[in-house]
């Protein structure tokens, strides 16, 4: 009773971590119980016989969780078993050519030469990893029809007989995989990728704040815990091989959802492989968390702003991306979220040079010094996975993001409606971060409750008595607001 209630624990717990795991389960229990009619089912029995087993290995063999894996197994089992029969058929008429006494000798050289070119090509890494299976296949059933066709008069029909219950086999699963709760390998390699970068997002967001954080000695073990558990981007370290399977199973699939037949997988393995890189800098500076030789707070406070500001803005840009790769939009924030970091990085090299770092151990300059020059090199490659989740929204044809516009909210306060001859003026400008505010002022005085940006490019306009907003958008995505109440003119970019 223990082994059962251990199965049932088992069962649940992979039910309940995917549950398509579960259908995949009893689809492929229905296609077993279709091609086992040709057992139960006398007349299917009469046309077949024996023969109606390869129907049931084909399923065994082919059936696989994704629509892409079983079709690629199924064509490739199909055309071997067609290349292997056809060569099996010329081998027994070959050597039937020398009578009874060298007919057996020749097959038996036929079936040693094929076996052995068939190994020995299996060895290729490439061959071995696209048609390791096909070869297999391909030894088996050439050798079984030789060795068949040599105690059978009509090995013809015994090839007819094998060909078309593998075709059988082969067919059943790919209908009940496509058409019965399909399981997509092109769409999981597009939410692997997506939740690859958000995982990468995370560890940035926070990564400035972890690094400056400054406690009491008795809070020390705490904080040193709470940077331990800050490590959930090692799955990205490993999904290669993942990345790559189901690329080449998303080859073989259909057109689906807003995944086109010929759609660019390939794409998504150079992002794959820009987003690793990015996550083995990520390993290295998570290091640096627990490393034996830390920065003083002395040094941290003056180098905080930067280093939060210049991690954050790469953890929203990454963000960013993974949202729209997610909903197959076009990112656009995210180039403004990377400039703000490279714009920060500029900032923070200028601040070094200044010689602000003079008389540092220079223990804790080497480790200082590392930790921003690998956050200089993930912004480098953050810049890269940009340039190519570009190349592939418009290979994909993603959509814009399309947004509907919000209204500015502010409100100006004036003292009387009258008429003057003299203006006012308030420019707010964003530079770096910080915001520069310049006023001339004559003989009013107004005051500005608030101001929302747009993320997208609106223009727009309000009149409302003697009162006129206008909003524009320059090149790069920063909304300018000119507000004029009266004798009144804001302009806020």
């Amino acid at each position: 009773m223990e082994k059962v209630r251990e199965i049932l624990r088992e069962g649940r717990r992979v039910a309940k971590e995917d549950p398509r795991r579960v259908v995949h389960s009893f689809k492929v229990g229905l296609v077993l119980a279709l091609v086992s009619s040709f057992y139960y089912y006398q007349p299917l029995y009469d046309s077949f016989g024996v023969n109606a087993m390869w129907a049931v290995m084909t399923v065994v063999v082919v059936f696989e969780f994704s629509v892409g894996a079983t079709l690629g197994k199924g064509l490739n089992r199909v055309a071997a078993t067609l290349f292997a029969g056809a060569l099996g058929i010329g081998a027994h008429h070959l050597a039937s050519f020398s009578g009874t006494t060298g007919e057996p000798i020749l097959l038996a050289i036929f079936v040693f030469i094929q076996a052995a070119l068939s190994t020995f090509v299996r060895f290729f890494p490439r061959v071995k990893a696209r048609y390791d299976y096909s070869l297999l296949i391909f030894i088996l059933t050439f050798a079984l029809i030789s060795v068949s066709g040599f105690r059978e008069e009509q090995v013809l029909m015994l090839t007819h007989k094998r060909i078309s219950t593998v075709i059988i086999g082969g067919l059943s699963c790919v209908l009940i995989s496509i058409f019965v709760c399909p399981v997509w390998a092109g769409q999981d390699l597009h939410f692997l990728i997506a939740s690859n970068i958000e995982e990468l997002s995370f560890f940035l967001l926070d990564f400035g704040d972890k690094y400056c954080e400054t406690v009491e000695d008795s809070d020390t073990k705490e904080v040193d815990k709470r940077k331990k558990d800050f490590g959930n981007y090692n799955s990205v370290l490993n999904s290669k091989s993942n990345e790559e399977s189901l690329a080449n199973f998303a080859k073989w699939e259909p057109g689906h959802g807003r995944f086109r037949f010929r759609h660019p997988w390939k794409q998504y393995l150079a992002i794959g492989g820009l987003i690793r890189q990015c996550a083995y800098r990520i390993d290295a500076l998570n290091s640096y968390l627990n490393a034996e030789i830390q920065v003083s707070i002395g040094i941290k406070k003056k180098l905080e702003e930067p280093l939060r500001r210049m991690s954050s803005e790469l953890g929203k840009a990454m963000k960013e991306m993974s949202i729209s790769l997610k909903k197959m939009i076009k990112p656009s924030s995210s180039d403004l979220h990377l400039q703000n970091a490279q714009s920060t990085c500029k900032a923070l090299t200028n601040l070094l040079k200044s010689g602000i770092l003079k008389e540092v151990d220079p223990l804790e300059l080497i480790s200082l010094l590392t930790a921003i020059s690998l956050l200089i090199d993930i912004i480098n490659l953050t810049q890269k996975i940009l340039e190519s989740l570009h190349e592939l929204a418009s290979a994909s044809r993603f959509k814009n993001k399309i947004e509907p516009p919000k209204p500015n909210a502010k409100s100006i306060v004036c003292g009387r409606s009258t008429k003057c001859h003299d203006d006012h003026v308030v420019t707010i400008v964003q530079d770096d971060g910080y915001n520069d505010v310049t006023s001339k002022n004559d003989n009013r005085s107004n005051e500005v409750s608030s101001h929302e940006k747009h993320e997208d490019c609106v223009h727009e306009k309000h009149e409302d008595g003697d009162t006129h907003v206008h909003s524009s958008c320059d090149s790069y995505g920063q909304t300018s607001i000119r507000v004029v109440v009266g004798c009144i003119d804001i302009r806020i970019p």
